[in-house]
């Protein structure tokens, strides 16, 4: 008995071990990529940030005709220090990790802030590179607030975002810089709304009504868009539902034009698949020079 309990004190120590070491390296190096961004040192975000959030990033940037590296410091605030916050655990998953964080999560843009949840990704690349953060307000979920200031970790271990997926992204395709700025607007209640343009720009919209910029931007000539449709569960199947392409302009004053719309009326049933063209020719990059 005497040699059991100490095989089970024994594991547990290495158990305490693993995670302090795995904290101690995942802390490292979100530290390392948020005194980068707070100094601006593109040398150093681009060395500790994973591959493919790098890509996402620059994509991202260029997409919207924003110079790159610089415009990836061009933020409302610095990233949230860990500094006052509960450590809650660190866990991985074969080449992922995640780190999660409970308290007063300040992110500079005034107002006190409340309790809520911070959770940070990581993948494997030599060393643990950052990946993400992700803001959970517990404003609308007060039992799971006082759960886990208590300790109790049952909120994270039922939540699939909040557990590493031991799967490293790929790295996207890098995408040209934009000639014209574009946006995918969908508004879906009740369905998840996948949306592809020109093989590149990949969305995805789950009971939302948002928009996103459209990777590599639209073309010159004709632009293809691809899209499914699914009913979630809880949803009717007959909502009215919107998936639109705008074109924006970079001359002040002039208004985005709709280049592409797929619309449904309420009761009207979609199709599951789809395919969509729109051009962008002489006389619109004239619409939006606003001439």
């Amino acid at each position: 008995m005497n040699r059991l309990i100490f095989l089970i004190f024994g594991a547990l120590s290495m158990v305490c071990a693993g995670q302090a070491e795995l904290r101690t390296a995942l802390e490292a190096s979100y530290n390392s990529w948020r005194s980068a961004v707070i100094r601006k040192d593109a040398a150093t975000w681009q060395r500790v940030t994973a591959p493919h959030r790098r890509m996402e990033v620059k994509n991202l940037i260029v997409s919207e005709k924003r110079p790159f590296p610089a415009a990836v410091f061009d933020l409302p605030a610095p990233p949230p220090a860990l500094d006052g916050l509960k450590f809650l655990e660190a866990t991985r998953n074969g080449p992922t990790a995640k780190a999660a964080y409970f308290g007063k999560i300040n992110f500079g843009v005034g107002g006190a802030p409340t309790d809520n949840l911070l959770v940070l990704s990581f993948v494997q690349g030599g060393t643990w590179l950052y990946d993400r953060a992700d803001f959970v307000n517990l404003s609308a979920l007060p039992e799971v607030r006082k759960e886990l200031a208590a300790g109790d970790l049952k909120y994270l271990k039922e939540t699939p975002e909040a557990r590493p997926s031991g799967v490293v992204p790929p790295v996207p395709i890098e995408a040209r810089s934009a000639k014209t700025i574009a946006k995918v607007y969908v508004f879906c209640p009740g369905r998840e709304v996948q949306v592809q343009v020109n093989k590149i720009s990949r969305h995805r919209f789950a009971n939302a009504k948002e928009a996103e910029i459209v990777i590599g931007g639209a073309v010159d000539g004709p632009n293809e868009v691809q899209y499914s449709v699914k009913k979630l569960e809880g949803g009717t199947g007959t909502e009215a539902m919107t998936i639109r392409i705008y074109l924006l302009s970079e001359t002040p004053g002039v208004k985005p034009i709709k280049a592409f719309e797929y619309q449904l009326a309420e009761g009207e049933a979609p199709k599951p698949f789809g395919t969509g063209h729109f051009v962008v020719d002489a006389a619109t990059q004239k619409r939006l020079a606003g001439k």
